[in-house]
C-alpha cells in the first residue's frame, strides 16, 4: 500500500490576529500542489490559540480549498472530552476523512480515563479517528499497551506519534502489525523514511510546511522503490530540521521560516513569541544555505 504524507498546516493571520482564510488557503494549493494532504488546527496550526468557532469554520475553509483532491485530518482534541466531543460532531458534518484526538492537556489523566475519553468521541462520530500523542506538550501520554486496546475499537483507525522518541513509535508499529487497519504516522521530521521501512502508513509533517517538496519527494519516491532518492531527501529534510529547531520552539521556527517565504503568513498569535530581527536573520541564513529562497 502507497504511503502519504500530510502537512501539520500553519494557520495564518492578520496583523491584527484574526485568521487570514485567503491566506490560509494559498497554503493549502501550495501543498496539494506539492503532492501532499493536509492536516488542521494541529500543533504547527496555533490549534490552543484558536476559538472553536475559528476551527468550525477553518476547517470549512480547507475542506472547501482541497475540494476532494487531497485528504484533510483536522485536530479536534481538547482537554475536556465534552468539547472534544462538540468539535469532532462538527468536523464529521463537514466532512474530513479523519478526526486527529491531541491527549487532553493540562487536565492529568489515568490510561483508564484516555481510553474513556477516544472511546467516547469515536463513538459519536462516522468519521475515523485518529490519537495524537504528543506528551512534551500535553504532560498525558498514551502507552503502547493503551494504544492496543483502542485499535480494538472500530472507528479509531490510527495514531499520530509526535513523542520523538524512536522506542515509543516501534511499539506503536509494533501495536500496528498485530491489529490490521490501524495505522502509524509518524510526527517527528528526522523519522520519515525510518517510520516508512518499518511500517508506518505515512508522516505527518510539521517541517513540510517549509519544505512541501522535499517532504512529498522523500514519500514518492519511497513508493517508487527509490531507497536513494529517498534518502536523499530525508537527508536534506533532516539537515535544515537540524539547523532550523536549534533555534527556538520548533513550531514558531517552521512558521518564521515560512513567514520569511511569504510575508501573508502572518506571526502567530499572543503570547507567543515575537519576531526577532536577529532571528529572523538567523532563519534566513538558513534558508539560503538550504536553497529555500
Amino acid at each position: 500500500m502507497s504511503k502519504s504524507a500530510f502537512v501539520a498546516l500553519v494557520t495564518c493571520f492578520n496583523e491584527d490576529e484574526t485568521i487570514n482564510y485567503e491566506a490560509t488557503r494559498a497554503q493549502v494549493r501550495r501543498q496539494v500542489a506539492a503532492g501532499n494532504n493536509i492536516m488542521c488546527a494541529g500543533t504547527n496550526g496555533d490549534f490552543t490559540a484558536l476559538t472553536y468557532e475559528e476551527k468550525v469554520r477553518l476547517t470549512e475553509e480547507v475542506v472547501a480549498e482541497v475540494g476532494g483532491k487531497a485528504k484533510v485530518i483536522v485536530n479536534a482534541g481538547m482537554p475536556a472530552t465534552f468539547e472534544t466531543l462538540k468539535l469532532a460532531r462538527e468536523f464529521d458534518r463537514i466532512g474530513v476523512d479523519g478526526i486527529a484526538v491531541i491527549t487532553p492537556f493540562f487536565i492529568a489523566c489515568t490510561q483508564d480515563g484516555l481510553i474513556r475519553h477516544f472511546s467516547t468521541v469515536a463513538n459519536a462520530v462516522q468519521t475515523p479517528v485518529y490519537l495524537y500523542d504528543i506528551p512534551a506538550r500535553t504532560q498525558n501520554h498514551i502507552e503502547p499497551e493503551t494504544a492496543a486496546k483502542l485499535a480494538q475499537h472500530g472507528n479509531i483507525a490510527g495514531i499520530k506519534d509526535s513523542g520523538g522518541a524512536q522506542q515509543t513509535l516501534e511499539a506503536y508499529l509494533q501495536v500496528s502489525r498485530e491489529n490490521p487497519g490501524f495505522e502509524v504516522y509518524s510526527g517527528p521530521d528526522h523519522l520519515v523514511l525510518w517510520a516508512l521501512q518499518n511500517g508506518a502508513a505515512g508522516c505527518i509533517s510539521g517541517l513540510g510546511n517549509a519544505m512541501p517538496d522535499v517532504l512529498s519527494g522523500i514519500i514518492s519516491a519511497f513508493n517508487a522503490g527509490d531507497l536513494t532518492e529517498a534518502e536523499r531527501q530525508q537527508t536534506r529534510f533532516t539537515n535544515f530540521r537540524t539547523d532550523l529547531y536549534a533555534l527556538g520552539f520548533a513550531p514558531a521556527m517552521v512558521k518564521r521560516a515560512l513567514y520569511l517565504q511569504d510575508q501573508s503568513v502572518g506571526a502567530s498569535r499572543q503570547p507567543a513569541l515575537l519576531p526577532n530581527t536577529e532571528q529572523d536573520e538567523n532563519i534566513r541564513a538558513l534558508l539560503r544555505k538550504h536553497e529555500l529562497v
